[in-house]
């Protein structure tokens, strides 16, 4: 099973100025997966690769590597592996997106011991 993001704005798609993330259940592997990408915001306020400076869009259907990408058996491994063992690195610069995080981590949770979809809000 596969998450998708809508992504309305910035607080509610759980990104930043830097990046994303996109949460997703692994069933065969009993795992949730949180997949991370960087991305810079141009003068226009629109997400660009940062590697290129090219506005990335939601329409061209190219594939995006992830910048990083965690793994756990729950919710709290997890944000725990994010935001407590990647020393150097910290993905979250807002309040507002840990705790977005964590509310998409529980629901993805949920989802996994359940068997339900999961679909990041």
């Amino acid at each position: 099973m596969y998450s998708s993001a809508r992504r309305n704005n910035a607080y509610e798609s759980g990104s930043g100025r830097d990046g994303y993330f996109i949460i997703r259940v692994d069933s065969e592997a009993c795992e949730l997966v949180a997949d991370w990408y960087t991305n810079s915001i141009n003068e226009q306020g629109l997400a660009c690769d940062p590697a290129t400076g090219e506005v990335i869009s939601c329409k061209s259907g190219a594939a995006r590597l992830p910048t990083r990408v965690w793994r756990g058996r729950t919710a709290k491994a997890l944000s725990v592996a994010i935001l407590e063992r990647d020393h150097g690195f910290q993905p979250l610069t807002h309040l507002e997106h840990a705790n977005y995080l964590g509310r998409e981590l529980q629901r993805a949770e949920f989802a996994l011991a359940t068997g339900v979809p999961y679909v990041q809000d």
